[in-house]
């Protein structure tokens, strides 16, 4: 089994839908907290924040 995959992001919500269509998983909204990452419970798929990123609150 191959190691989950890892994206860097710029915003602190994202989404996860096992990026596979209709083999994926349904889509989840996930907050990347205090750590400034997250993990998928349905994938494993690691999100983190980019360095130096800079984020708002804004829509």
């Amino acid at each position: 089994m191959s190691a989950p995959e890892t994206t860097e992001v710029t915003t602190l919500k994202v989404h996860c839908d096992g990026g596979k269509g209709p083999l994926g998983h349904p889509r989840v909204y996930l907050n990347l907290g205090n750590d400034n990452q997250v993990e998928c419970p349905y994938c494993g798929h690691l999100f983190k924040l980019k360095e130096g990123a800079k984020v708002s609150d804004a829509h």
